[in-house]
């Protein structure tokens, strides 16, 4: 489809970026890689006045260390996060979750940060962001904030974000020594998750002395299995990972649509974090 008429507009300053989608306002859409925008445009799902390209921005791609910490620019692409040896090294999570979006063509073009930006509960690295507590650094006129990934995504495709604020980049803290692991579950390669579990394991003497567990599409935003992750501190094996797993729907709300029930996600996602958590943590 023909998408409807819009202002176009290419900053090449992160100053000249926030002065132009202040003048648009909520009638401004930014345009970072398109992999999701264009399509929604395409579709006739968004009608933006004004598309601000920050493709030129300078100082929003690329991936550095400060201590315990990686911090990585929001337009930097799921290839470059992928083949990055430093989130390979500090942030395996985020590697193996962006090596399953969609297809190379998509991971070349799409970013990490349009991803979290767009906010879709079916995403992959929403979750595995959330699960590594990470942090957002967002860009406004009144300067810069940082917002904790609990608090970043507040509804479907809805985050704090303001029209006249951009991501910039995020933080996560190393996760050196810890396991992970990436399930996810989808009707064809390529495809969305129905449901997929972010797991970090921490072991300590055979047992698991703390795990991090984000889901994908299990509510409105990506959530943290909290009720799992308290139960299975101190799991030693297989059979109480399994049990531990159980609760992993606990206080969700999966969506129902043509790929299945909120019944069958819940059971998912039972069965892949028991997946997740026992490969992360070496038992699988």
């Amino acid at each position: 489809m023909i998408p409807p008429a819009f202002d176009y507009a290419r900053p090449t300053s992160l100053d000249e970026a926030l002065r132009v989608l202040a003048d648009g306002g909520e009638d401004a859409k930014v345009l970072a890689g398109g992999q999701s925008l264009l399509p929604l445009l395409r579709l006739r799902l968004a009608f933006p006045e004004l598309v601000v390209d920050v493709g030129r921005v300078p100082g929003l791609r690329g991936v550095r260390e400060e201590g315990d910490t990686l911090v990585i620019g929001a337009m930097t692409t799921h290839h470059e996060v992928v083949r990055d040896p430093l989130v390979r090294r500090h942030a395996g999570l985020l590697a193996a979750a962006t090596r399953t979006v969609a297809d190379p063509a998509v991971r070349h073009r799409g970013t990490f940060g349009g991803s979290l930006a767009h906010a879709d509960p079916a995403a992959d690295l929403p979750a595995a962001v959330l699960a590594m507590d990470g942090e957002l650094v967002v860009a406004g006129p009144g300067g810069r904030r940082t917002v904790p990934a609990r608090d970043f995504f507040v509804d479907y495709l809805e985050t704090v974000l303001e029209p006249d604020e951009l991501l910039v980049e995020v933080r996560v803290p190393k996760a050196d020594g810890w396991g992970f692991h990436y399930e996810k579950f989808q009707r064809v390669a390529q495809s969305y998750a129905i449901v997929g579990v972010a797991a970090l394991v921490r072991h300590d003497e055979g047992r698991i002395a703390e795990a991090r567990i984000g889901l994908v599409n299990m509510g409105a935003t990506p959530l943290r299995a909290a009720a799992a992750e308290r139960a299975l501190a101190g799991c030693d094996g297989t059979p109480a990972v399994a049990r531990a797993a159980r609760s992993a729907a606990d206080n969700t709300q999966p969506p129902r649509d043509t790929s299945g029930s909120p019944e069958y996600r819940a059971h998912l996602a039972q069965v892949l974090t028991r997946r997740a958590v026992l490969t992360a943590a070496g038992m699988g």
